[in-house]
């Protein structure tokens, strides 16, 4: 028998897969909204992010942070959960659609590739400091930030299981 987990992991797709994935959704007339980020510690503040960025199109596809780009962006220190056990957290959530790991330190090359229709961030991002803003924009595209869910964070996570220690 298979593992639980591989039917929810035919979610994590390789960026040319992503990118016929995204073309077909789209042609089909489907809203597709893009994020990313590292989503190392899973907690309630990113599951109120994703579901206000599901609910803005039909589809949500996650760019994810590499373990080298974490590192890279984070520290030594991190991330916490490799990639796989990452995409493994993200891949059960019923509204996510898809899932792409990328290497580089930011998304633009996976943005540029999949041209999403609306691009969203935090809102610890104004529209103008989006990377790929400008890309979705101009293909007549929409960015947008979405609140945070205050007391919520993964370094404030880990800060507090250290204390526990």
């Amino acid at each position: 028998m298979d593992h639980p987990i591989q039917q929810p992991l035919q979610k994590l797709l390789a960026r040319e897969r992503l990118i016929q994935q995204v073309a077909e959704w789209q042609q089909a007339g489907e809203k597709v909204v893009f994020t990313n980020g590292c989503f190392d510690l899973l907690h309630p503040g990113h599951l109120n992010y994703l579901l206000e960025a599901a609910a803005l199109g039909q589809k949500l596809v996650i760019g994810l942070n590499s373990d080298a780009s974490v590192k890279r962006l984070k520290g030594q220190n991190r991330p916490i959960n490799d990639e796989m056990t990452r995409a493994s957290f993200l891949a059960c959530l019923y509204f996510i659609d898809a899932i792409s790991i990328f290497e580089e330190d930011t998304p633009l090359e996976l943005i540029k590739a999949i041209k999403p229709n609306i691009l969203v961030k935090g809102g610890d991002y104004t529209v103008n400091t989006i990377v790929g803003a400008n890309e979705v924009l101009a293909r007549g595209g929409t960015v947008k930030t979405l609140a945070f869910v205050p007391g919520y964070s993964t370094t404030n996570l880990i800060k507090k299981i250290q204390e526990q220690l």
